[in-house]
């Protein structure tokens, strides 16, 4: 039996009855979501139904019991927050426009991530580290949606992880901030008040990504099949791989299509749905 998981704000009743009919399911409605029943849903159908309807219509896959999870873990820049941080430090220095192309390029996979960020944080040289200051409090925002999942996760006792191609300057607050449990980022090399243009020992990339994931669920005696991973950027597709549930939240093409789930249209609560969790 398969389950699909509709959800978003355009979503009704009637729509939801008509993919019911469509799919000869049967039809629950739970707080800030619907769940339809099917003996059998084709790749196929799946495309057809995201193609005609405006919210989010995702399959779970059928070896992944959202019952038993223990850990998320997230990619930061324009999935747990709203900006790519090392695009809006580049802004203090007037190379922005340069560093957003080279983030773009990486993101959709065309660069490799460790020779990209290094490209970019080269052209960082000489800022003033007070501008990372500036970053967070002016610009760096959570997404929609953010504080509803962690703190249902929280309820649920889901460990929460954030492991970024950022930096640890920002990972760092937000583990604070929002009490997660895990993160891991890059270190931006600085002297005397002033970035090098450095990063300072290996790069937070790809693949430390999903040995991040491997070795947290060993540290807490997990399985991945146990693990929700999500991201938008081609560096996190190891990571996602790795998971029980990869969800590409309003991500790449290239990471969309090797997900198993999208979130298009939904904020960050509809990672609730996905793991059969309503919005108390």
């Amino acid at each position: 039996m398969m389950k699909l998981v509709l959800q978003g704000s355009a979503l009704t009743v009637d729509a939801a009855n008509e993919i019911a009919k469509s799919v000869q399911g049967q039809l629950q409605s739970k707080n800030g979501f619907v769940t339809i029943k099917s003996e059998n849903i084709t790749g196929a159908q799946l495309q057809s139904l995201r193609v005609d309807y405006p919210f989010d219509i995702n399959v779970l896959p059928e070896d992944f019991d959202p019952m038993a999870t223990k850990l998320l873990i997230t990619d930061m820049d324009s999935t747990l927050i709203n900006i790519e941080c090392v695009d809006e430090i580049a802004d203090f220095i007037n190379v922005k426009p340069q560093v957003a192309a080279i983030t773009e390029a990486a993101m959709r996979g065309e660069i490799d991530f460790e020779t990209s960020l290094r490209q970019r944080v080269s052209l960082l040289k000489g800022l003033e580290v007070s501008a990372l200051d500036r970053v967070y409090e002016e610009r760096l925002r959570l997404n929609p949606g953010a504080e509803i999942m962690l703190n249902r996760l929280k309820q649920q006792g889901i460990k929460t992880a954030l492991v970024s191609g950022g930096f640890t300057f920002f990972t760092e607050r937000l583990k604070k901030r929002l009490d997660l449990d895990f993160t891991m980022a890059n270190v931006l090399g600085e002297h005397n008040g002033l970035l090098t243009g450095e990063v300072i020992g290996d790069v937070c990339g790809a693949q430390a990504k999903a040995d991040f994931l491997l070795e947290h669920c060993r540290l807490l005696n997990i399985t991945p099949s146990q693990v929700v991973a999500m991201g938008d950027g081609a560096n996190d597709l190891l990571m996602m791989n790795e998971a029980g549930l990869s969800i590409a939240y309003h991500a790449k093409p290239t990471v969309q299509s090797q997900a198993a789930s999208t979130l298009n249209y939904c904020g960050l609560e509809g990672v609730l749905g996905l793991l059969q969790l309503d919005f108390s």
